[in-house]
């Protein structure tokens, strides 16, 4: 069964952050979530990992409602995120950042630290195990990052823009990762992201936010074809509307 946002709102000192918005992510399947800035997408993305109460709607997983669950408790349960900054602890190697996750979880620390390393050597990137986290490259700190909300196997991934940042060849080398923890594992990926592209390639189905509001949703080709859509973006700062409209050229 799936993870649903249903009819979420979200208002701060009477400004709607959002207003009745559905989603919906699905085991094996990479959802895309799309949006101006300011669209009320990280705020979606924090209602739905216990940061940030609702002020109307409900999220829930499987078919149990999630409401009033602290993030360490919706992590249990099986949802797990990144964060647009990372989030690693700088000063432990890469296998002590995963495998505090796994302790966190309730694993031994032997156990925590063979799931580590078997999730490094999995997304290819066991070199980095022994290194600080606080020195490497930042592409690498995403994909560590990953690689860490993917400890305990949870049933859902919310990825909060990782491809910020990234080249080309990056993004397309991290569109491989996300359909292998899609198809491998399972995995219902929600994917939040400003790369369109990335999401056009990736994503089963996407749902796009504007000021708050659901206003598309629909498969990749419906998406890149959408007046809507367009319409969104042409009202944002200079440095969007010029990749997605490359994109959906």
């Amino acid at each position: 069964m799936p993870l649903i946002a249903d009819k979420l709102s979200v208002a701060f000192a009477g400004l709607k952050a959002l207003t009745g918005v559905d989603l919906t992510v699905t085991p094996g399947q990479v959802t895309g979530l799309i949006g101006p800035n300011g669209a009320g997408k990280t705020t979606l993305v924090n209602v739905m990992t216990g940061f940030q109460p609702p002020t109307e709607g409900r999220v829930a997983l499987e078919g149990v409602d999630l409401m009033g669950l602290k993030p360490h408790e919706v992590r249990r349960k099986g949802v797990a995120r990144t964060f647009q900054g990372g989030r690693l602890f700088r000063e432990l190697t890469v296998m002590d950042n995963l495998a505090v996750a796994g302790v966190g979880l309730g694993q031994s620390r032997r156990t925590a630290e063979d799931e580590a390393v078997a999730m490094l050597d999995w997304m290819g990137i066991g070199t980095l195990e022994p290194l600080i986290a606080g020195t490497l490259p930042y592409t690498d700190e995403r994909r560590v990052a990953i690689a860490r909300a993917l400890i305990g196997g949870p049933a859902y991934l919310l990825l909060d823009e990782p491809a910020a940042g990234m080249s080309g060849t990056e993004a397309a080398d991290l569109a491989a990762l996300i359909r292998r923890i899609a198809t491998e594992r399972n995995t219902g990926v929600l994917l939040i992201e400003h790369n369109v592209g990335l999401v056009l390639q990736v994503c089963d189905h996407i749902v796009v936010l504007d000021s708050g509001q659901v206003i598309e949703t629909g498969p990749p080709a419906a998406i890149r074809d959408s007046e809507r859509v367009r319409h969104a973006y042409m009202g944002t700062a200079a440095d969007s509307p010029l990749p997605v409209l490359e994109v959906m050229a």
